[in-house]
């Protein structure tokens, strides 16, 4: 198999994502989900995602499609990077285990199929806000608990944004 082959590979639907975490668990990995757009990827996407494959053994990064990134009203001709190249970009990376592409306008579906033992979000969350309707809402926060999962935030690296660093050019 090619490099570029392997990391295609780590892209994968979620029916396959919840079978994958179903073997992950029967030799008691520890499940990381995190989720985002990750238009360009720069180095606050790669801290952020290196600290969150730590908190556990396998790190599974839910991906915006590009339809729903034009939901989250980023800006005009956002998303830059169609999904496929987003996903692979984000699969190149050795501490990704899985990425997994979700239409929806939220990663709830996803969380929900995947149970994952940890939900990761940047600091601009609050662990503490328990409002859905708040945009510092951990999607996927109440649920989690209901199966012994947990949410942390980890810290944003200063100055490291996609719609920053657009608004430099």
């Amino acid at each position: 198999m090619s490099r570029l082959s392997f990391v295609k590979a780590k892209v994968i639907s979620l029916q396959q994502a919840a079978q994958m975490v179903e073997l992950h668990r029967l030799k008691n990995h520890k499940i990381v989900f995190t989720n985002g757009c990750f238009d360009l990827l720069h180095l606050g996407h790669i801290t952020y995602l290196a600290q969150a494959a730590s908190l556990g053994d396998k790190l599974i990064v839910g991906l915006n499609n590009d339809a729903s990134v034009r939901k989250l009203e980023k800006g005009e001709n956002r998303p830059l990077n169609p999904e496929v190249a987003r996903a692979i970009v984000l699969a190149s990376l050795g501490f990704v285990d899985h990425v997994v592409v979700f239409s929806e306008e939220t990663p709830l579906n996803t969380i929900l199929t995947l149970k994952p033992d940890i939900i990761i979000k940047g600091g601009d969350y609050d662990e503490e806000i328990s409002d859905p309707e708040d945009k510092r809402y951990i999607v996927g926060k109440n649920q989690a608990a209901s199966w012994g999962g947990k949410v942390q935030t980890i810290p944003l690296v200063e100055g490291y944004s996609t719609t920053s660093l657009i608004s430099k050019r």
